[in-house]
């Protein structure tokens, strides 16, 4: 009889997840195509299996870093249990990203992808756009339609998910067929942004 779940390979090697506000550090156990199973050493933050239930009552994905496989992105908490000084977890992939630390995608902060909309302001016109990632640094947003901005351009914005409004710098724009992409750098905030780790950093 076939074990139905997939193979999954022991290995060495630490990382960080993201939960109750705190990057924790972690040990990967072993590692499959849809999921990890981690360690979590026993801190200020989570002491037992219990306090992860309630850390994730609201929303079962966490933010996950595993810097050694290049891997960072969201995973589900399927199981936990209480071991020796430590939380065993499971999870299971919902998005991940590889090769995380290629040139083209280096970043000073990690990128959590989320759709929401929000509005930017161009020659006086707001603009909705819809949000591809977001960081502690900056968004990545598409527009519909082409929107003629340039690289260096200084604007504002508000993004009511993070409750978020401000100065905000354009670093890039691409256009596509019936959008715009751009990726924004935060120059004024008017709080802290909670619920995104920095990771890279």
């Amino acid at each position: 009889m076939t074990e139905n779940r997939a193979y999954r390979k022991k290995l060495l090697t630490s990382g960080k997840i993201y939960i109750s506000g705190e990057e924790l550090d972690i040990e990967v156990i072993n590692l499959s195509l849809t999921g990890v199973l981690i360690k979590l050493p026993e801190n200020h933050i989570i002491r037992e299996a219990k306090d992860v239930f309630e850390a994730i009552k609201i929303s079962p994905v966490i933010d996950l870093y595993l810097p050694q496989l290049k891997i960072a992105g969201e995973a589900e908490v399927v199981r936990m249990e209480n071991q020796d000084g430590y939380i065993l977890l499971g999870l299971e992939f919902t998005h991940i990203n590889y090769e995380v630390d290629h040139f083209l995608y280096k970043r000073k902060a990690y990128r959590k992808s989320l759709a929401a909309p929000g509005k930017i302001k161009f020659d006086g016109e707001d603009h909705v756009f819809t949000t591809e990632n977001v960081s502690v640094d900056g968004l990545m947003i598409r527009l519909s339609g082409i929107i003629d901005a340039s690289p260096n351009t200084i604007t504002t914005y508000e993004f009511k998910h993070f409750d978020l409004s401000g100065v905000i710098k354009v670093i890039w724009v691409e256009h596509e067929e019936n959008s715009t992409l751009m990726g924004l750098e935060y120059l004024e905030m008017k709080k802290e942004i909670d619920g995104i780790p920095r990771f890279f950093s």
